[in-house]
């Protein structure tokens, strides 16, 4: 253990005095359900996006359809390449001085957490901003955000986060086997030098900036959903407000809930340097509920369609006793119909001759 001070052996001083311990039948079985549960919810994802990119690949619903398959495909690699490297070191007994002894799986380890970690919360909130679009300006939307801008977007987003997480290669500095001696990250025990904690807290504000643009669009556009359905009376688009009113709120509180612990862990340590009081156990717990993050994704983002709501809301109004009423609107498409709702709500012509006849006859 000695040779920690090895260039070779960088990540292996953490290893040395380690007190947080992992029943290793118990974590390999979380480990696989984990990565299984992941990668069949996100390759069912992929293959409704796929049938529905194809349905819709000429209409404004194309771009948010990319922007969903860029963030299920993300989710999905995540879970084989990161799951893979955990169930591989649980199997071996975490004895990563046995096979990375020239610490090349810790580096690509600690890698896939960032790149992984920090892609789909970028994703998620470019996805708010095109929603926020969408609604918001639905003009623009049609006319600028066409696939070949959603797929230069889509490169973007990745070539940053991959930015990110080769920062620590670029400047000769190793990630870290963690306390648990089960995955790799920026340095989180005994942090002293300025680059480490700088690691730490770029990690944490960008995932916050990242949820906090979700936040912030997301409100705005539930806003403007909730305002034009109370300022037009009409009966198109409820079930369109119905279903994104009902999805923005599931994206946020998943995400919030999911990566907060996580975020403010690493945010506390980087803060706090070496006085930092988080153990092992809780930051372990924190990356734990990330995880769920990208399992989540894929149900809220796809799955979540107006069908299940659809559904939902026949349910629970037969259990409370309540007419359910005919949504035939359910039909029609829900980003056709909140172009031209929000259309029809910004136009000062619309507002003051158009009533409910000419509303339904430009739904048919």
């Amino acid at each position: 253990m000695n040779s920690s001070k090895s260039p070779g052996l960088a990540g292996f001083g953490v290893l040395k005095n380690t007190t947080c311990h992992t029943e290793k039948k118990i974590s390999v079985f979380f480990s696989i359900i984990f990565m299984t549960v992941g990668i069949l919810s996100n390759s069912l994802a992929i293959v409704i996006l796929m049938k529905a990119y194809q349905r819709f690949r000429q209409k404004s619903k194309a771009s948010f359809l990319l922007l969903a398959s860029g963030l299920v495909v993300t989710d999905l690699f995540g879970h084989l390449i990161n799951g893979a490297i955990a169930v591989f070191v649980y199997a071996s007994d975490k004895d990563w001085i046995r096979f990375n002894q020239s610490n090349i799986l810790c580096s690509v380890f600690g890698i896939c957490m960032v790149f992984f970690g920090l892609c789909p919360l970028f994703l998620g909130s470019v996805m708010a901003v095109e929603r926020c679009i969408g609604v918001t300006k639905p003009i623009f939307h049609s006319t600028k955000m066409t696939s070949r801008h959603v797929k230069m977007m889509l490169t973007m987003v990745c070539l940053f986060a991959v930015l990110i997480a080769l920062l620590p290669i670029l400047r000769f500095r190793a990630y870290q086997i963690q306390a648990s001696r089960t995955w790799c990250f920026y340095k989180t025990e005994h942090v002293e030098d300025w680059e480490d904690r700088f690691y730490l807290l770029l990690f944490s504000c960008l995932g916050f900036l990242a949820l906090a643009i979700s936040f912030l669009c997301n409100a705005v556009t539930g806003v403007t959903l909730l305002r034009v359905k109370f300022k037009s009376q009409q009966r198109q688009g409820r079930s369109h407000h119905f279903e994104m009113i009902i999805q923005l709120l599931a994206i946020m509180c998943v995400s919030c809930i999911c990566w907060s612990p996580f975020l403010v862990t690493m945010a506390r340590i980087g803060i706090n340097e070496g006085r930092s009081k988080e153990t092992c156990e809780t930051i372990l717990f924190a990356l734990r509920m990330a995880t769920w993050n990208q399992i989540l994704d894929p149900w809220v983002y796809i799955l979540l369609r107006k069908a299940v709501l659809k559904n939902l809301y026949k349910i629970t109004s037969g259990c409370c006793g309540v007419h359910v009423i005919n949504l035939h609107m359910w039909e029609l498409s829900s980003i056709k119909n909140s172009l031209k709702v929000a259309a029809i709500s910004e136009s000062p012509v619309s507002s003051k001759q158009i009533n409910l006849q000419p509303l339904s006859s430009m739904g048919q």
